[in-house]
């Protein structure tokens, strides 16, 4: 990152427990980076989804990196119509996930998610999602596969001034 600069928080919301679904809308285009931090638990051990602007076609691509300790590899899908964030939200088990969405505003380049994770027990994992528009990002949604964000999940959405 260049000197000076800072996370500034745009939104953070907390789930209820009633709801699968996370949306931070309406985001300024001031910035040149995004972080999405998530922090806590869900009622169902799955995956979560991510999308852009509230695009649900075949726009999506997913390359993965992974390491076990005994064997690493890599798995490439496309055309999905999401990003799937992490596996292993286990129900019991607080997780935090990190999600940087690159040059999220400018309208002349596909966008570019990095998603790393960390699970000692299981695999160290880093994935890259890209999203074949060139649409500013001015939405980002969260889904659960199955089950609701526990109550007290925290959501914060920060922009990165001159990264």
């Amino acid at each position: 990152m260049a000197e000076g600069s800072t996370y500034t928080p745009i939104a953070t919301t907390t789930a209820s427990g009633s709801s699968g679904t996370i949306t931070f809308s309406s985001i300024p285009s001031t910035y040149t980076d995004l972080v999405l931090i998530a922090a806590g638990t869900a009622s169902a051990a799955n995956y979560t989804k991510l999308t852009f602007n509230g695009d649900a076609a075949s726009n999506y691509s997913i390359t993965n990196f992974y390491g076990t300790g005994s064997a690493v590899g890599s798995t490439r899908a496309s055309n999905f119509n999401y990003i799937q964030c992490y596996y292993n939200y286990a129900n019991t088990n607080q997780t935090m996930m990190r999600v940087n969405v690159f040059n999220y505003s400018n309208t002349t380049t596909y966008k570019t998610a990095f998603l790393p994770d960390a699970n000692a027990a299981q695999e160290v994992t880093a994935k890259v999602g890209l999203w074949r528009s060139t649409a500013a990002v001015t939405s980002i949604t969260l889904e659960r596969v199955s089950g609701n964000w526990n109550s007290g999940s925290t959501f914060t959405l920060y922009g990165i001034a001159a990264a």
